[in-house]
């Protein structure tokens, strides 16, 4: 699913990962990147060749899941895989583990939604500043919204997910996002977003959580990681010179 050129998908992709910057803070790794320059942003953006070509042969470990069934997570592999691909710019969320960090994620309060506030009454028309207003945790979503997908993958293109083009598996993410399918259970669009939210938080996490593996997302756009102290370079309009460290110590 590598893309050798610059094309659009590219463009998207450089565009994705710099809008992703400024989410960073949500994704388990702290507010450390508040002061990164508007360059900084542009050059990570574009990214360096010398990182691209050290993780070229980057391949996520083997894991077997333990909340998906092997359909399920067969489908989520594909559909990261689409969301931030493997391309000349380096590996993509396949190969950084995110279906294993999404996995995991399903075992813990998080996926159960045991810290959210689940009482009714739901409206779901209600206001964003008034909470999230459905009965449906990460579990419920990913089960139901898989399940959806599937079902309109066959009926509209004729196969399971995991068997379409990555074009065609493009344009029915894209019509998910946009709620132009129809999905009877959730909404196609709750759905695509709480997919993309946990594959940029997979991408980007500390390793510890099962994505980001070899720091592949960290080496992307130059984040020092879990270093004691980077402050002198926070403003410095010039890339870290240092390699990304995980919480365990692990160096990218």
């Amino acid at each position: 699913m590598s893309n050798n050129n610059d094309t659009p998908d590219s463009a998207l992709r450089r565009d994705f990962l710099a809008r992703t910057l400024a989410l960073i803070p949500t994704v388990a790794i702290g507010s450390s990147l508040g002061g990164l320059t508007s360059s900084s942003v542009a050059r990570a953006a574009s990214l360096t060749s010398e990182a691209a070509s050290e993780t070229d042969n980057q391949q996520a470990r083997d894991y077997f899941p333990t909340f998906f069934s092997s359909e399920e997570f067969a489908f989520i592999e594909a559909a990261v895989a689409v969301l931030i691909p493997n391309d000349q710019y380096g590996p993509g969320a396949l190969e950084a583990g995110v279906p294993e960090f999404i996995d995991r994620q399903m075992n813990t309060p998080y996926g159960s939604g045991s810290n959210w506030y689940m009482q009714g009454p739901f409206n779901p028309e209600a206001a964003p500043e008034l909470g999230y207003q459905r009965p449906l945790v990460p579990r419920d979503i990913y089960k139901l919204g898989i399940a959806e997908a599937e079902k309109v993958a066959q009926q509209k293109m004729g196969q399971r997910f995991t068997k379409l083009s990555v074009s065609k598996q493009t344009q029915l993410l894209s019509q998910m996002e946009n709620d132009q399918v129809n999905f009877e259970q959730l909404p196609a669009s709750l759905f695509f977003a709480t997919l993309l939210q946990n594959t940029r938080e997979g991408f980007f996490s500390d390793p510890i959580h099962g994505g980001n593996q070899n720091m592949v997302g960290w080496n992307l756009i130059g984040f020092p990681g879990a270093r004691a102290d980077f402050m002198d370079w926070v403003e410095r309009d010039e890339a870290y010179p240092f390699p990304p460290v995980s919480i365990t110590g692990q160096r990218g």
